[in-house]
């Protein structure tokens, strides 16, 4: 498959590495959307730096971008200036590993790399569900686990890691991700009975301006999210399954840009 970009300020390449499949596509900006139709290949079985570098390989391969297009690449783990700090869902070879030098040298170019979460925060800061939003923006992703991103006047405060806030005794995700819901087998009240902890806990902490849920339970926020009684104002995301690409691509052209790292 070949796809053509024009090369624009308002264009870069998004990568979102998954532990069951590795998505790309060029982005749009100003519009915050695709500007091309996604590639998606599957995860090597085993995951190392480089076999999946090798098929984010294929993945920009499969289109035909300028050489100046800014790239971004997410991944499943804390990312410390490019070096990948833990693992999730990937090989733990991974861990200490150098993202942005790994995958540059598979792809021919200049990569730069980001949490997964922040990823997400960021694009819907930047695109969706908060663009607009002044001060502090908080995103929560309820899923198997829960991934949090804060964004502060259009800045992301990069690896939080605030699902595992210990609560109550209890690492947070434990009790009050969409797993744990589902695996108990709670109704939506009760759920939303743990969500008001974590989320007040979260709020005395950081004292956002505006919290953005996402994860795959966020189509059905209109059951849980009205029995919420916070301060701050909390709205569903918008970008869903485009976000980790949108939000890589965003910040590879801000670093571009900049001419630094992406936070």
């Amino acid at each position: 498959m070949s796809t053509d970009h024009t090369s624009t300020t308002a264009h870069a390449f998004g990568i979102d590495i998954g532990g069951s499949g590795i998505k790309g596509a060029p982005v749009d900006l100003d519009a915050g959307v695709f500007a091309g139709e996604r590639v998606r290949i599957p995860t090597p079985e085993e995951s190392t730096p480089r076999n999946v570098a090798q098929v984010v390989a294929q993945v920009v391969g499969s289109f035909e971008l300028p050489a100046d297009l800014p790239i971004g690449v997410t991944f499943p783990a804390v990312v410390q200036h490019g070096v990948a700090r833990s693992a999730a869902n990937v090989d733990k070879s991974w861990i200490g590993t150098n993202i942005e030098e790994v995958v540059a040298e598979a792809v021919g170019r200049p990569v730069i790399a980001v949490n997964d979460a922040d990823a997400a925060g960021y694009a819907e800061a930047v695109h969706g569900a908060a663009r607009g939003a002044q001060g502090v923006v908080l995103l929560t992703t309820l899923g198997t686990g829960i991934g949090t991103a804060m964004v502060v006047d259009g800045v992301l405060v990069p690896n939080l890691e605030l699902g595992h806030l210990e609560i109550d005794g209890h690492d947070a995700e434990k009790r009050a991700a969409d797993s744990a819901r589902e695996r108990e087998d709670l109704t939506w009240e009760q759920w939303a009975k743990r969500l008001q902890r974590y989320y007040g806990v979260l709020e005395d902490l950081l004292w956002p301006d505006l919290i953005v849920v996402g994860g795959g339970v966020s189509k059905h926020h209109e059951r849980f999210l009205p029995l919420l009684r916070l301060r701050s104002r909390i709205i569903p995301a918008e970008l869903r399954n485009a976000a980790g690409i949108v939000g890589a691509a965003a910040l590879a052209a801000r670093a571009a840009s900049d001419g630094g790292t992406p936070s």
